[in-house]
């Protein structure tokens, strides 16, 4: 269970980050340095704050700064020469129109790891387009692979390319980078686009495709949902289930909890009899409510598990059990991930408004504000 307060420990405690407050995928990178120790100020406009129920803030502390006043300029540059790493968001040309673009800030600190975090990436045609997570994962090949066989392809969410795309390969390289320096003593600038990213997640696929493995058909796609033994089914009472044994012995496993003759399921692996088999699949399961298949294949070899609504996640007893939620200011929550032996992560303070906590970091930094002239 990770543990709440303000203290700054985990594997990036003293690391400082000065993060210029924007949307998505930004925000939640800083989220995940926070959780692990990272000592975080955030650069906010005057008056702007998150919503305090916008947990991905959390772990920060906050200056308002209007970067257009020099004195409001001079502090934001004096905290960044005292820090580690610069996040921004914004899209390509607004940091140097705002006099803090790397060329200018990485002479003055040698040593800054300069983190920008677009959808399109700093540079090619469409550098300059407005877009969000459809729009990047759509360019990659991976939204076209995902929902059902007939009709048009389903949005995960902004799972796959703001948070996985984005956020997280800006984070691998942050920390990638922190560790160079380490060594040469010397900085960089990260160019971290969500449609690399997300066009890096699909490298799995391209690899089994070009082996003749699966197709990235919706309808023949042997990991998309379509194939009788790797998808999710009705139960009696509305609720749904998941299954994906692969396996030859584990979907032995889960037919005969189904009480299904295998003989139906020879040509499992062909795309042909997908739809008879989830058909015979689907029948079974009808016949019993979630929590009752529950009851007979968790913890199994049927590789089984019930689909769970956001709600319903934090109450299971496996994620119980290991702790994965926490509460903070009447807020159900992820705890930080992954898991250290000797350096845990904590989850710092909630989120807070524009300007709270600034000035104390300053002068924990060293710092003294400047005065708006």
């Amino acid at each position: 269970m990770a543990r709440i307060d303000g203290r700054h420990t985990g594997p990036l405690a003293g690391v400082r980050i000065v993060e210029f407050a924007g949307l998505g995928p930004a925000p939640f990178c800083c989220m995940l340095l926070a959780d692990l120790g990272a000592d975080i100020l955030r650069i906010d406009r005057p008056g702007h704050s998150p919503h305090p129920a916008d947990v991905t803030w959390r772990g920060r502390r906050s200056l308002a700064l209007d970067l257009k006043d020099s004195g409001d300029l001079a502090t934001c540059l004096a905290a960044i020469d005292k820090a580690d790493v610069l996040i921004e968001g914004f899209r390509p040309g607004v940091m140097e129109k705002l006099g803090l673009g790397p060329d200018l800030i990485c002479a003055r600190n040698p040593a800054l790891i300069y983190g920008r975090m677009t959808g399109w990436g700093q540079e090619g045609p469409l550098a300059h387009a407005a877009g969000h997570d459809i729009n990047y994962i759509a360019l990659t090949g991976a939204l076209a692979a995902i929902g059902g066989a007939k009709g048009p392809p389903s949005p995960p969410l902004n799972l796959v390319g703001d948070f996985a795309g984005g956020a997280l390969y800006l984070a691998v390289g942050i920390v990638a980078a922190l560790f160079e320096r380490s060594r040469s003593g010397q900085g960089q600038v990260i160019d971290a686009a969500i449609v690399d990213g997300t066009a890096s997640l699909m490298t799995f696929f391209q690899g089994i495709v070009a082996s003749g493995l699966t197709e990235m058909s919706r309808s023949r796609n042997l990991l998309g949902g379509q194939a009788s033994f790797y998808g999710v089914y009705a139960c009696a009472d509305g609720k749904y289930v998941s299954v994906g044994p692969l396996e030859s012995q584990f979907f032995a496993q889960l037919l005969a909890v189904l009480e299904l003759d295998a003989q139906h399921f020879e040509r499992r692996h062909d795309p042909a009899t997908w739809a008879e088999g989830r058909a015979r699949i689907g029948e079974a399961f009808a016949r019993r409510n979630r929590d009752e298949w529950c009851a007979l294949l968790e913890g199994t070899d049927a590789c089984f598990a019930p689909v769970l609504d956001l709600d319903e996640a934090p109450h299971h007893p496996h994620m119980a059990a290991r702790g994965i939620y926490v509460e903070q200011g009447g807020v159900v929550q992820a705890a930080p991930a992954p898991r250290f032996s000797r350096t845990p992560g904590r989850i710092g303070a909630p989120p807070c408004a524009a300007g709270d906590g600034g000035a104390e970091l300053l002068a924990e930094w060293g710092i003294a504000r400047t005065a708006s002239r």
